[in-house]
């Protein structure tokens, strides 16, 4: 085993944790903003990373890629934090509302991933140059966890936006995210989807990055 790769995949991890809670926060943030309270009220806005995670998709299977990531050398780590749970009854409108909601954590995936480069750049800048290769990385991580939650796949994010643009019932929604995770996992396995994840990923950090001077 890579101990190098398994340390860069462990550091990855930790920033995976604090990924997946501000993007889930930001789910809870926008129903509250939308008209729901449910995200509040079961203690769901905030930051702190032990209300959103799941045990499975936050600790549990990020780990065991880590390592097996370290052992053949191909590092990639993926997986889910708790969902945050809301009642579209609340929403001021519910389609638009559930769609926004739905936006919220991609895009504060984005929004992290702008943070995380100032922060590279104004390190590099004060002498820590060892620290823009990290940068970048967790920088990719949340560009990653942005386009796979906006899979249209139940019950991603993706797939909470496509059941409200073309109008599936909240029981065949439920029936298709039962088996989802499931799903998914083989999903991600397909090196078609591999290689589509990847380059939206590595395009929207080198635009993101240009403004930086962080990349070229």
């Amino acid at each position: 085993m890579d101990q190098g790769l398994l340390i860069r995949g462990l550091m990855l991890f930790v920033g995976f944790v604090a990924l997946v809670s501000v993007h889930e926060f930001a789910h809870a943030w926008m129903a509250t903003r939308c008209g729901d309270d449910t995200p509040r009220l079961q203690g769901r806005l905030t930051l702190d990373p032990l209300a959103h995670i799941d045990w499975l998709g936050t600790i549990i299977l990020p780990l065991i890629v880590t390592f097996l990531g370290a052992a053949s050398g191909n590092m990639m780590l993926f997986g889910w934090g708790r969902p945050v749970e809301v009642n579209p009854a609340n929403f001021h409108h519910r389609r638009l509302d559930d769609i926004l909601v739905s936006g919220a954590g991609p895009a504060m995936n984005v929004v992290a991933a702008v943070a995380i480069l100032g922060i590279t750049r104004l390190v590099d800048w004060s002498g820590g140059g060892s620290f823009v290769e990290a940068g970048l990385e967790l920088a990719r991580l949340s560009l990653f966890l942005c386009f796979f939650n906006l899979l249209p796949i139940p019950p991603l994010d993706g797939g909470h936006i496509l059941r409200n643009l073309i109008g599936i019932s909240d029981e065949a929604y439920r029936l298709l995210s039962q088996f989802s995770f499931l799903f998914l996992i083989v999903i991600i396995q397909i090196r078609a989807v591999q290689v589509f994840l990847a380059a939206f990923t590595d395009f929207a950090l080198a635009l993101l990055a240009l403004p930086f001077g962080l990349l070229g």
